[in-house]
Parts: C-alpha cells; structure tokens; sequence
C-alpha cells in the first residue's frame, strides 16, 4: 500500500461520514464524536508505526486501519441510536459490511485487504483469538492500543463536560449514573482479569471496566502515553473515593510503571 492508495481512503472516508450528518443534534453530536475520534486514532497508529519502525508499507497500512476501524459506528448510531454493540449490533463486523458493500479497499492487494479487515474485526474483541501470527497479529495489537489510547482521553473530556455542563451534555450514556458498582466488574479489575461488556451494569462499571484495558495493552509505547496524557487519575475523580477504588488505583499504577519500567522506559 502506498500514500497515494492512503490519500484515496481519506477522501472516501471524508464523504462517507459527511452523509450521516443531519438535523438531529444528538446524532450530530455522537457521529461527530466518532469522526474526530477516527481521526485522533490514525494519528496514534502514526505514534506506534514510529516507535516500532515499521516500514513504508506497513505504515500506510497502519494508518488506514486506524482510520477505518470504526467505519461500522456511523450507520450504526445512524440506525440505532446508540453505541452500544450488545443493544444493536457489532460494530467490528458492520464495518467490514459497509467496506465490501462500498467497495472500498478494491485498489489493494488481496493480502493488504485481509491485513485491514482482519484487524478491523478484531479490534473490538474482549480479546484477540489464539493463533494470530505476522501482520495481522502486529497490526490487531496496534489498532487495539491506539484505540484505548484516544478513548482514554475521549472519556475523560466527557466525564468533565457531562459534570460542567449536564444540561447541555449531547453525547450518549450507555449505562445509568448512579454511585453503585457491580462486585463483580471490581473483582474482575482487582484481579488483573479483562471485563466482557454484558457484565456492565453501572456508569461506574464503564469506569472501572475503562481502568482495566490496561491489562490489554501490548506495546510499553502505548503505556508511556498513558502515563503521560493522567488520563487514569483524571477518570478517578470520577469514581466513589472509598477503599475499593483506592486498591484499584495502587493496582493499576503499580502495573503501568512495572510494565514501563521492565522495558526501561
């Protein structure tokens, strides 16, 4: 794949996400949110290509996935009204729909169209399946860490804009606001375990479930960014202060700095 292939995919996905803007500001307001998170995400995949050198082709490749991972949000939110896979539908294998139904990656080789649909579809998975080797491995554990890393901070600007402004708060709230945690979405973080979204209950969860995608990052890269950008302090202000999120936060920075410390960062 080469920059010119790259530039086509841009100015598809520029008309692809103009056509889902209309008169509803909720939609507005969320399908926005997923555009310039699209955007932010093709800029961390740029990040990682860097710090892992790869070459010219497999850069480009990177930065396409990034871009198109979430292609599937759109119609989507369009049609549902929410975010929320469990509730409407899986918005991995809707993006892999909308690519082949518009024809979108025809101008690459048989082998670039697998590498960027393979990591589009897993990149949603509680996590990857056993047996991945080569490109789609590198490339699935890219998309899934440069994904993490700008819904951190998409989240975080949220919380703070929803606690500012409620009344003017457009964007969508999966689960209800209310102080409670489910015991079992805790333990699951406490114990280092990954959280499967049916198990969510609470706004609280979402937090807590959020906390815990550390355990899933794959390159020390993606953690020196974390660590950098405080998203994790800035999402417990936003969380019961009380012993349980106390342990949870010695847990989680305890395992950041060990993770970044062993690579010697």
């Amino acid at each position: 794949m080469n920059s010119v292939q790259l530039d086509k995919l841009k100015a598809w996905f520029d008309k692809f996400v103009a056509g889902f803007y209309g008169s509803d500001d909720f939609v507005n307001a969320n399908i926005k949110m997923k555009e310039d998170h699209s955007r932010r995400v093709f800029g961390e995949m740029l990040y990682l290509a860097d710090e892992l050198h790869l070459a010219e082709n497999q850069r480009a490749l990177a930065l396409a996935i990034g871009l198109l991972h979430d292609v599937g949000r759109f119609p989507q939110f369009k049609k549902y009204r929410t975010y929320n896979d469990p509730r409407s539908v899986n918005h991995c294998l809707f993006g892999l729909e909308v690519l082949r139904k518009e024809a979108v990656l025809t101008q690459l080789t048989e082998n670039e169209r697998r590498l960027i649909e393979s990591a589009i579809c897993y990149h949603g998975d509680k996590e990857l399946p056993e047996g991945l080797d080569g490109d789609i491995l590198l490339f699935s554990k890219m998309i899934r860490d440069a994904d993490k890393l700008d819904i951190y901070n998409v989240i975080t600007g949220a919380y703070i804009q929803h606690r500012d402004d409620p009344d003017n708060f457009k964007l969508e709230i999966e689960f209800p606001d209310i102080p409670e945690y489910t015991p079992v979405v805790l333990e699951a973080v406490l114990a280092g375990r990954l959280i499967d979204y049916k198990l969510l209950r609470t706004w609280n969860d979402m937090k807590l479930c959020i906390l815990g995608w550390v355990y899933d990052i794959n390159f020390p890269a993606a953690l020196v960014r974390i660590r950098q950008s405080r998203c994790h302090e800035a999402i417990f202000e936003f969380l019961p202060d009380n012993e349980d999120t106390a342990e949870v936060r010695r847990k989680i920075f305890a395992y950041v700095d060990d993770r970044i410390r062993s690579n010697g960062r």
